[in-house]
């Protein structure tokens, strides 16, 4: 058999992808060494630490597909408080915009179990052998997998993460510019109520984020060139760390779930397409933490790909996959300049006048409404 796409990594963009293409009436296969859980009541026993503010435009991408989840365990965020290190402020809320929420938080495995639940239901086939070799040529791509079975397709999606696999065994090269900076995260609860906001600080070079969860929970992402010194903080001493350097904004933090840290890189693959193989997610493109923006990137390669692929007889054809990369170079190259150039404006700490000029710039957009909501709208992908 040959199948009209392989898809390599289930994690949430490849999930999404084996949903969507599915629903399209394409013949589907998934190779994941180590799927997801999907008993939800299994999953409420704790929190993960990993998680990921999804924008408006993809939660309605999700909802198209059944696959977004009970909101039980996702927050939505009204309001977002920009904080920079001289006195600058920016402040956004979904009111200003007519809109019931900025963007929604949740677990990363909440979601991956919604959607691997539309996996099994529509009997998508899932190997869990490791791949061995990939080949292609200009009729169909070949995996060997570790047991000896041989899959055939037209298209091999990789979505199998920064580090990807499929990207290497295509030949694609890829340009990394490390942040020298690791997001250490982790989570909390919270004294006080953070009412839908999400916070975050520049300060001396680093970058803070307080993510809201439900029932005056928090997460946090902080940007940091010396993660061990969080890192190897006993639970209750991260706690009062983190409580002093967000102001005990939302008063005393106790914790939640253990810290854990991950290196920032910046990558940029000299393709995202090769012969019948066809990168998506951090496969293609990974981006500095400090806008949310990763994931959303990676649903945006999804609907993309579904959408110019909705008459093609060949989801291979190098026409198609050609339009896909020129379709998605501006959007991801935009998101990655504006992350990338956001994170040396606030971690320069030595040119002359630059605090003063970021932080006025932060309070100079901040009274500007129609700038402001131009720039939100954009990342709700409005």
């Amino acid at each position: 058999m040959i199948y009209d796409t392989l898809i390599i990594g289930g994690g949430l963009v490849g999930a999404a992808a084996a949903v969507a293409l599915k629903q399209q009436g394409r013949s589907v296969a998934l190779l994941e060494i180590r799927p997801p859980e999907t008993n939800f009541s299994k999953l409420e026993n704790s929190w993960d630490a990993r998680l990921y503010a999804i924008s408006p435009a993809n939660q309605a991408f999700l909802h198209s597909l059944g696959a977004w989840p009970n909101e039980s365990r996702v927050q939505a965020v009204q309001k977002m408080d920009v904080r920079g290190d001289n006195g600058g402020r920016i402040e956004f809320n979904a009111a200003d915009i007519k809109s019931p929420r900025l963007t929604s938080i949740l677990e990363n495995r909440w979601l991956l179990a919604a959607l691997w639940s539309h996996i099994h239901a529509l009997n998508i086939p899932v190997f869990n052998q490791p791949a061995v070799t990939l080949e292609s040529d200009i009729e169909s791509a070949k995996l060997s997998l570790n047991d000896g079975q041989i899959l055939n397709a037209r298209l091999i999606i990789g979505a199998d993460g920064a580090n990807s696999w499929v990207r290497n065994q295509a030949g694609i090269e890829v340009k990394e510019d490390p942040y020298h900076h690791h997001g250490v995260v982790a989570n909390f609860h919270t004294e006080k109520d953070h009412h839908g906001t999400a916070f975050q600080w520049f300060k001396n070079g680093e970058v803070l984020a307080y993510l809201p969860l439900p029932n005056r929970k928090i997460s946090i992402v902080w940007s940091t060139a010396n993660p061990d010194k969080l890192t190897s903080l006993s639970p209750e001493d991260l706690a009062a760390t983190v409580t002093a350097e967000g102001e005990a904004t939302l008063g005393k933090l106790s914790p939640l779930s253990p810290a854990f840290a991950f290196n920032l890189i910046l990558r940029r693959p000299h393709s995202t397409v090769a012969q019948r193989i066809l990168l998506m997610g951090d496969a293609a493109h990974t981006i500095h933490p400090l806008a949310g923006q990763g994931v959303n990137l990676g649903f945006g390669d999804v609907i993309e790909f579904v959408k110019i692929s909705a008459k093609a007889q060949d989801l291979g054809a190098y026409q198609l996959l050609k339009q896909y990369q020129q379709n998605r170079l501006e959007p991801v190259r935009a998101m990655q300049l504006s992350c990338d150039g956001l994170f040396k404006l606030f971690g320069d700490e030595h040119t002359p006048a630059l605090p003063w000029l970021r932080n006025t710039g932060l309070n100079l957009v901040n009274a500007a409404p129609f700038l402001k909501n131009q720039l939100i709208k954009h990342a709700m992908g409005l």
